[in-house]
């Protein structure tokens, strides 16, 4: 009956690989840094991030609608849907007289509620610091008053307003180059991994029996090159002593 082989990567010879191409792995490594803290730093543009907190409960709040506002989770969701309304942003939009539709700028605001609280967080991202300190402000003031107006209650508190921020939040370049390092490593490895895989010549005789289905029967040991010289001088150094000798 004849044996089935199934193929296998043999595990050994991909770390033996990558041992005699570390240089390659390490080139590779410090490549991809380097072209991840470029990328970063020249292509992508910074962006700024400033967050305001507005409170919605306040000492006019009643009990029934307390009641109502320790639902939690439908409350969180309701708060979110009106701060970022397009009546609240159309409203942001002409005041501060921006030229940005209303989904551009939906797309950089963030809404969260921090777990057992009953505060919002609104951050708003731009590339300008200040615009995105402006930003956040207009659109909690604006929002509180709509969030008053229309569910006819005290307007929530405007807690914290927005700062003006001093780093950008993204690009993160320590992140990016660590990435970059790991992608190019990676990449390396991968490549050499494929060539032992790939490499199908037969080197031992185990190779014989796997991809031939052959059985070996003897082995014919491999002469040393320096073996041949040292043989060599010795005769050489014989012959010579002869010569002497006679």
């Amino acid at each position: 009956m004849e044996k089935q082989y199934d193929d296998v990567i043999d595990l050994k010879a991909v770390l033996l690989e990558w041992k005699k191409g570390w240089w390659m792995i390490a080139a590779a490594m410090a490549a991809g840094v380097v072209a991840a803290v470029l990328f970063s730093k020249v292509v992508l543009s910074p962006v700024y991030q400033s967050s305001s907190m507005l409170y919605v409960l306040s000492k006019e709040t009643t009990l029934t609608s307390l009641a109502d506002l320790q639902m939690g989770t439908q409350l969180t969701q309701d708060y979110k849907v009106l701060v970022t309304s397009r009546p609240v942003l159309d409203a942001v939009t002409e005041e501060l007289g921006l030229d940005m539709t209303y989904e551009e700028l939906r797309a950089g605001i963030s809404i969260d509620n921090p777990t057992d609280t009953r505060i919002l967080t609104i951050t708003v991202e731009n590339q300008d610091p200040l615009m995105a300190k402006t930003l956040v402000d207009c659109i909690s003031q604006t929002a509180s008053a709509y969030i008053g107006s229309i569910m006819e209650m005290v307007p929530p508190k405007i807690v914290e307003e927005g700062q003006i921020p001093e780093y950008p939040s993204s690009p993160n370049v320590r992140r990016n180059a660590a990435l970059g390092g790991l992608a190019g490593a990676a990449l390396v490895c991968g490549a050499l991994t494929l060539m032992v895989i790939l490499n199908d010549t037969i080197r031992t005789e185990e190779d014989v029996e796997h991809y031939l289905g052959l059985t070996t029967l003897a082995l014919v040991p491999e002469r040393n090159s320096a073996g041949k010289t040292a043989a060599k001088k010795g005769k050489t150094r014989e012959k010579a002593k002869r010569g002497n000798q006679s």
